[in-house]
This record gives structure tokens, sequence and C-alpha cells, in this order.
């Protein structure tokens, strides 16, 4: 179901909490959400549908990758960019990394680690940031 964006920082800066198999509706939800705002979105946190749960899906080429309580392993080569937010108006500067390896539960709960680098790396720290309710 596509589900309306949150817009209150208040609400985007209480960090999340695990999500388990109970919150695969979410999962959807998310991927639901994104697919209707993929014109002006790569990625999405739980959070920015008003659901504090620690579920990420990000635009990974043509696909969306649907993540459940995502972790940062390892990040090389960080740089500084500025970013959006379809939550928040304008851009914020932040520090990112060219590569991570991330372990997380895929869409059926099966544990995965995995390395990213440019783009969709750069997507996955921003929503990673957003379920530890860093606001950028």
């Amino acid at each position: 179901m596509i589900k309306p964006i949150m817009k209150s920082e208040f609400f985007l800066r209480l960090p999340s909490e695990d999500a388990g198999p109970d919150d695969a509706v979410t999962g959807q939800d998310l991927l639901d959400t994104l697919h209707e705002h993929e014109h002006e979105c790569v990625g999405l946190a739980a959070n920015m549908i008003g659901v504090r749960k620690r579920i990420i899906c990000v635009k990974d080429g043509n696909r969306a990758l649907l993540m459940y309580n995502p972790q940062i392993l390892e990040q090389v080569n960080a740089y500084q960019t500025s970013e959006g937010c379809l939550s928040l108006i304008g851009e914020r500067p932040c520090t990112r990394y060219r590569r991570i390896k991330v372990e997380y539960l895929d869409e059926n709960f099966v544990h995965r680690i995995k390395n990213f680098s440019g783009y969709t790396a750069e997507v996955i720290q921003h929503e990673i940031d957003h379920c530890n309710g860093i606001v950028i």
C-alpha cells in the first residue's frame, strides 16, 4: 500500500527498532511507496512512512532492494557531499563512503552480507541514517 511521506523532523529523529517477519507488510508498503515516488526518490526508510522499524528499500539498478535491520560493517574512501530527502526540504552536507559492506536480512529474512559501491552505497548510507534517527 502506498503510504504518505512523513515530514515531521521530530519523528524522523527518533531511532527505529529492529524489524522481524511480522513487519513484512511494512516492507511491502515501502516498496509500493518507493515505486510511486521513483520519479523523485531512490530510497526510503520505514520511518519516512511513519513506522519506526529498521527497514529500508533502495533502487539498485532496475530493481528495488529491501533490507531489514541493515548494519554497515565496513566503510572505505570517505568523501563529502550533500543530499536531499523526500521527507525534508533542501539539501544537507554529509560524509559518505565510496564502498560499504552491509549486513542485513533480505525480503525473505535470509541473512546477507554484501558490498556496495557508488551511488547505491550512498543511498543505503542515507537510509540507514534514517533508521538511526540521523536527519540528512
